[in-house]
């Protein structure tokens, strides 16, 4: 009876430790004392066909992040992150990529429609010393996407290590007026990552014990600047938002709780601007928010809890709990005016409604997608070409989950039975899945048509992914039946 008591009594200090251990807060208490980095703007060179085209070079590199000894890193060109590629609809692009990394690699297109082929997934693998130059012709709205790597079961560690960078497509016309867009002034990338550091200021690793959900970070870095500040010198400030972390989702808001702008989603520009104090961004997702600031105030952007949807204890092990500050924002004594945003931005979604079809269902849960394992050598379903499908998505185990589509974007038709909120009202590409509330989107694939060359759905949670939270689709011609994916040794 005394060894049982014992026993409780341990258990219940463990939970208890467990508890007050696992949750970080750091309102208030970061000195930002780094300029914000911010990535160089890469518009390409044309080449003799009128063709964009771009170089990147995937290699090892090392950053003085902290104190002390640089941080081993990878990254693109210069060793850690990449620069941001730009380059409007209508164009036709090129982007030559060469690995000088120690082991194969992939570059992921992320929210991008383009050819299977083109796609940058496990498919399309880079090998050591090879160049990949996947070439297409951007046709969708200005939006704010990025790129990746996406190696079948190594993703999480060649992002985790600093391999990421964002693509902004723009439109030809200039888009609607009134939106900041001088890059780096006040139209700002905004790359967040967390990441947790061992005593050699090299990055670690190794996953939480308990939890679940692969490495989560207690110090952000922004454009791989830690404690950075930006210097604001315009009344309003376009703020690119990228949730580049493996698995953290962010809540942002800013320190005084003031309202701003969210002008555009993962997809594009909502239909109008939404006037919101937070915006929730789980892995893989994107936002542009816009700040209005007053001369010489200073403002922090900080991510306050995620409504993630789970249980207490299941949100505090995966970073429900976390309060943390990300950017400061210092306005000049003077500031340039800034003209009023417009009330109309888009078009809304129109290829779907909410009218009780489902066409397929994934279920998310145990590292499976309907209870499948991802397999590179199996196609889980085709899609026709032209065909509107709608899409069920529900996450059912104790875990928080999100859902990524590659190739394409989406319509958000409800939201657990109702209609979606102003946040997911315009194109989508990735969306958070709380647990038992099913999502209903509406997704069509239009030009390109490839039997045999998949593309990715998976929950963009990193670790889950690695672990198999993956599958395969294709699309067909109207009647036509998938075919069978070959397996790639790398391009070369």
């Amino acid at each position: 009876m005394i060894g049982t008591s014992a026993t409780i009594a341990a258990c219940a200090a463990g939970a208890a430790w467990l508890w007050t251990t696992s949750d970080i807060d750091t309102a208030g208490t970061i000195r930002f004392v780094n300029r914000l980095a911010v990535p160089p703007l890469d518009t390409g060179r044309r080449d003799g066909s009128g063709r964009r085209v771009f170089d990147l070079r995937a290699a090892v590199g090392s950053r003085r992040l902290r104190p002390g000894r640089p941080t081993p890193t990878w990254g693109f060109d210069n060793g850690h992150l990449g620069p941001t590629l730009r380059a409007a609809r209508g164009e036709t692009v090129v982007v030559n990529v060469r690995n000088e990394l120690t082991e194969t690699t992939t570059v992921h297109w992320h929210g991008m429609h383009l050819p299977a082929s083109m796609d940058g997934g496990p498919h399309q693998p880079i090998r050591v010393g090879a160049t990949w130059s996947p070439s297409w012709r951007i046709d969708q709205p200005a939006a704010t996407l990025w790129y990746h790597p996406h190696p079948h079961g190594r993703t999480g560690q060649h992002v985790y290590r600093g391999m990421a960078g964002m693509f902004i497509v723009d439109d030809p016309s200039g888009g609607p007026p009134g939106l900041p867009g001088r890059y780096g002034v006040d139209d700002v990338p905004v790359i967040v990552q967390d990441k947790n550091f061992d005593g050699d200021n090299r990055f670690d690793e190794a996953s939480r014990l308990i939890g679940g959900v692969g490495v989560l970070g207690d110090t952000v870095l922004v454009n791989g600047t830690i404690a950075p500040y930006h210097d604001v010198t315009a009344e309003r400030t376009r703020l690119r938002l990228l949730n580049a972390s493996n698995a953290r989702t962010y809540r942002f808001g800013l320190s005084d709780g003031r309202p701003f702008a969210l002008v555009g989603t993962d997809g594009g520009l909502l239909p109008a601007p939404h006037t919101t104090d937070r915006i929730q961004l789980s892995p893989g997702e994107r936002a542009e928010i816009v700040v209005t600031m007053r001369p010489s105030e200073r403002l922090v952007l900080r991510s306050h809890p995620p409504e993630l949807g789970a249980d207490f204890w299941t949100s505090r092990l995966t970073g429900g709990d976390d309060t943390l500050d990300v950017l400061e924002l210092r306005a000049a004594p003077r500031l340039t005016p800034s003209p009023a945003l417009p009330g109309v931005l888009a078009e809304p979604p129109r290829i779907g409604s909410a009218d009780g079809r489902v066409d397929r269902r994934f279920e998310l849960a145990n590292f499976m997608i309907n209870d499948r394992v991802m397999d590179m050598s199996r196609i889980d379903f085709g899609v026709a070409r032209g065909v509107t499908e709608v899409w069920e998505i529900v996450s059912t185990d104790l875990l928080p989950h999100n859902f990524h589509a590659h190739g394409t974007r989406f319509q958000v038709l409800s939201v657990g039975g109702a209609a979606p909120p102003p946040e997911l009202r315009g194109w989508k590409d990735t969306i958070y899945a709380p647990r038992q509330v099913p999502i209903r989107v509406a997704v069509r694939f239009g030009d390109q048509a490839d039997p045999n060359t998949p593309y990715m759905f998976h929950c963009h949670l990193l670790y889950h992914e690695d672990q198999g939270m993956m599958g395969q689709f294709v699309v067909t011609e109207p009647g036509r039946s998938p075919g069978r994916p070959a397996l790639h040794d790398g391009h070369g």
